[in-house]
């Protein structure tokens, strides 16, 4: 301020970051293990941000809905970085509130909205949803989970709109992949964007695999991080090498279609090994959101003697149906939409899911409690003396 008041006009010195200078070490949001720094340069950073605004048709005319946490690395590209390239206004929200979120839409003319699914699902389900005008919503797109194929139908049914899903982790500055807004398929990652190879492989044999067929999903590309900070045997176990080039390791299991689109089936570590068979919850969750009965689901596996483990669902009902609908109503629809070895044997109704900051559904956190509360349930081992 002194400078100001003498009226100096010495320039301000010239930049001295590099290309590959750390530009900022946004933390992986822990629904998976403990949280790691991903150290990103303006080398990586760059491409989403400009790649981003040309993909979902962004300018200086649009309005976008800020609803993802800055400290988040899609709230960082959706809510600051990319409004700064291409000139946008950001109606930025300090926390999701569905209320809020429709009010905004409807008085600002919201025209692109960058999500997690579940929040869709949250605004949908207000008493005042009716009131809302979102008429002026363009673009509609995100991650985090998959979107549940009703919902998607209701936004098409209503707006016109086609969720254009995408898939990226804080690893790869938020995507590495996405639907193409004008050929976007349901419950789809969507395909590989600006540069991106990405490969799927057998995770034992680290062997590419066929269209079509589970493995693990590796992405070579110019967003991806240079390594988790303070943690490099974390980084070198990251990486692989094909044909010459290195591939990050995502973690998740997917399948790749005839026409180079990506579909994501779980993560590796959560499959539930139910007497032998494999049950992905992300899939049961897909099947219960058509239940009439369920506004959210999380599957997670509990303790069984006789299975191994078996599926337990955490349930919030619609509100409609609360206090007249109870356990073996979700078991028996169950029963009648999906594979027998798929059904839950178990279910729990909560009044709302625990969420990280960013709007993931805390899996890990449930599945934690359900260990805890099996093991202080077990009964005591015989005294040996």
């Amino acid at each position: 301020t002194d400078a100001l008041t003498a009226g100096a006009r010495t320039p301000a010195p010239p930049p001295q970051a590099q290309a590959d200078d750390m530009a900022l070490l946004p933390y992986t949001s822990g629904t998976t293990g403990m949280p790691k720094g991903c150290i990103h340069s303006h080398r990586t950073l760059m491409p989403n941000v400009v790649g981003g605004a040309l993909w979902g048709h962004a300018s200086a005319e649009t309005v976008s809905l800020g609803v993802v946490p800055m400290f988040h690395i899609t709230g960082m590209l959706y809510g600051v970085l990319g409004p700064v390239f291409h000139g946008g206004t950001v109606m930025l929200m300090p926390r999701w509130d569905r209320e809020l979120a429709g009010r905004l839409i409807s008085r600002h003319k919201v025209s692109h909205w960058t999500c997690i699914p579940t929040m869709i699902i949250d605004l949908f389900g207000s008493p005042n949803y009716k009131s809302f005008d979102l008429s002026s919503l363009r673009y509609l797109s995100g991650g985090g989970a998959a979107m549940p194929q009703a919902v998607a139908q209701r936004l098409l049914d209503e707006f016109g709109l086609t969720f254009a899903e995408g898939y990226g982790l804080t690893e790869t500055a938020a995507p590495s992949h996405a639907n193409p807004p004008e050929r976007a398929k349901l419950q789809c990652l969507g395909i590989p964007i600006f540069g991106t190879d990405s490969r799927v492989i057998d995770p034992d044999t680290l062997l590419e695999v066929p269209d079509n067929e589970t493995g693990e999903i590796v992405t070579h590309g110019p967003m991806v991080f240079k390594g988790y900070w303070g943690h490099p045997e974390a980084t070198r176990a990251a990486f692989i090498e094909i044909d010459g080039k290195p591939f990050f390791r995502t973690g998740d299991l997917g399948r790749r279609d005839e026409e180079g689109y990506f579909f994501l089936t779980d993560r590796l570590k959560r499959m539930i090994n139910a007497s032998g068979y494999k049950v992905w919850p992300s899939e049961v969750e897909l099947l219960l959101f058509k239940c009439p009965l369920v506004q959210e689901a999380c599957i997670i596996a509990s303790r069984d003697a006789y299975r191994g483990e078996t599926v337990k669902a955490v349930v919030v009902l619609r509100e409609e149906v609360r206090g007249r609908t109870d356990e073996q109503d979700i078991i028996d629809w169950a029963r009648a939409h999906m594979a027998a070895y798929k059904v839950p044997r178990i279910v729990e109704f909560v009044d709302l899911l625990p969420k990280s900051g960013s709007g993931k559904v805390m899996w890990r956190l449930l599945q934690e409690q359900e260990k805890d509360r099996q093991t202080a349930t077990a009964p005591a081992a015989p005294d040996q003396a």
